[in-house]
């Protein structure tokens, strides 16, 4: 694993520094400040007249970014999670014969070091660190990319998260965001007087969404599991028991393809509100978005690529309407199956000629409308036949009280008024268990627990998912799921392969 020999040489420094009595791998830290905090409290060294003051004490910890080697000192640039800073070590200023037999000879860019000096401004006008001490905290046995500003390979980022992590500073950044998007979202939903939750990752049906599950497998009780599609039909189950406002944000898994805007395990949050409809979540989830820019502190206008996203511009559209007023698709065709089929095929859309009237609704929506909705837009009214637990709507029963959020033309969130009739949710689950007959292996498994429980009354209640993964690409301009997934799903190396089938 180590026989490289930039790396055998690395080994031999740290075998080195244990032969001076120098630990490399230290358990000790006297660290006082981080390097933002340093920054912050010593800007007055510039007004001061000789810009120094030696009476002040700071030791600071991190790894080495830079180093530049002279005669009797040297400049390094040492970084930690809050910043980057400049150090100047001179011969003179530490222990007699250290910087010549351990420093010149045994500390290099990678290794995490802790220094102790006093603040001063270099001629160059670059606050900086004056060490009078240096400790060796951790050997890197393992040598840094060589490009200073970052590395460039995404499949290397991607494999080696932590690399990817040490060499550029805007994706700490970005995870930092991600987490505090995650902290806002409790934060209002908690404050809204939501109660968090937690349901199983493990469900004996696998439902709750219409997508492929993972199955594995219970030893114990001897039977098939499935990971979560959703929380969805467990998170009912406690309104059905008198909760009345409950959120959860964890994983879910899909075992479907892998894309810019697709990974087989995504967060989200789910939240369900009794004595709601969707409409009150259109306006809970602007609230929301509100929440989240006041306390992020972004603009309301976000690039994202080329595009301009307005967060202030919510728009509300049904589904069927935008599909000619966006997509452009002529209005005598969306209400017609045929019509449908004729106008996908002219389009060189290959086209499913067993989909009925709403799931090829869908169809045209996915083909000409989503990607054309860039500023944040509500599509309202989805059918029936693509909305399983979805409530059906009172005035027009072919469609549901539903809505999905899009944003840059990507689905950010899902919600509906809740089915919480027993009889019409035990109708559209044999619907569903009919198309998995047909080959459909994505429709919804018949839960009958479910339905039992929905037979107690479940009051009415308005229930949403967001998408965390999406709602973070948005918020940081970025274009790959994998981007804001800190360990995203990758292809095994041909190593990984030949190890598993070694162990077959």
């Amino acid at each position: 694993m180590f026989e490289n020999k930039y790396i055998q040489q690395r080994i031999e420094k740290a075998n080195t520094l244990r032969e001076l009595g120098v630990n490399p791998y230290s358990n000790k830290s006297e660290r006082n400040t981080t390097i933002a905090k340093y920054i912050n409290v010593n800007t007055d060294i510039f007004q001061l007249e000789n810009r120094r003051d030696e009476n002040r004490s700071y030791t600071i910890s991190g790894r080495i970014k830079f180093f530049r080697l002279m005669g009797k000192a040297s400049f390094l640039k040492v970084e930690d999670e809050s910043g980057i800073l400049q150090i100047y070590v001179a011969r003179d200023n530490l222990p007699e014969g250290f910087y010549n037999n351990i420093f010149k000879k045994n500390v290099e860019v990678g290794d995490i070091v802790e220094v102790t000096g006093y603040p001063f401004v270099t001629n160059k006008g670059e606050l900086s660190l004056h060490v009078n001490n240096l400790v060796i905290l951790t050997k890197s046995i393992s040598p840094l990319p060589e490009k200073y500003h970052g590395i460039q390979d995404k499949e290397l980022r991607y494999r080696q998260r932590y690399l990817d992590l040490i060499m550029n500073s805007q994706v700490r950044k970005t995870f930092q965001i991600r987490s505090r998007v995650i902290s806002l979202t409790r934060r209002f939903f908690e404050n809204k007087g939501f109660l968090e939750v937690e349901t199983p990752m493990m469900h004996p049906i696998a439902g709750g969404a219409n997508a492929k599950p993972f199955v594995t497998h219970h030893n114990s009780l001897g039977v098939d599991r499935y990971l979560r599609i959703a929380p969805e039909l467990y998170l009912k189950r406690l309104i059905v028991g008198g909760f009345e406002a409950v959120f959860e944000i964890n994983r879910n898994f899909r075992n479907e393809g892998m894309d810019a805007t697709h990974n087989p395990e995504f967060t989200s949050i789910e939240f369900y509100w009794a004595y709601k409809t969707y409409k009150d979540l259109i306006e809970i989830t602007k609230e929301y978005f509100d929440f989240l820019f006041e306390h992020l502190d972004l603009p309301t206008i976000l690039p994202y690529g080329d595009l301009k996203i307005d967060f202030d511009n919510f728009t509300e559209i049904p589904l069927i309407e935008s599909l000619t007023t966006v997509g452009g698709v002529p209005a005598d065709i969306t209400e017609d199956r045929e019509k449908i089929i004729a106008y996908l095929k002219e389009n060189n859309i290959e086209v499913d000629e067993n989909l009925n009237l709403g799931q090829l609704q869908g169809e045209l929506f996915d083909e000409f409308v989503e990607e054309k909705l860039i500023n944040p837009t509500f599509i309202t009214e989805y059918p029936v036949e693509i909305s399983p637990l979805a409530r059906r709507s009172d005035e027009k029963p072919h469609l549901t009280d539903r809505f999905e959020l899009f944003i840059a033309g990507k689905e950010i969130a899902n919600a509906f008024s809740e089915l919480n009739d027993p009889l019409d949710q035990l109708k559209r689950f044999e619907g569903q268990m009919a198309a998995k007959d047909k080959g459909d292996d994505e429709a919804h498994e018949m839960d009958e627990d479910f339905v039992n429980a929905l037979s107690y009354g479940m009051a009415p209640t308005a229930g949403q998912g967001i998408g965390i993964d999406r709602l973070v690409m948005m918020l940081t301009n970025q274009h790959s799921i994998r981007d804001v997934l800190l360990f995203p799903a990758m292809k095994p190396l041909k190593a990984e392969i030949d190890l598993y089938e070694d162990q077959e």
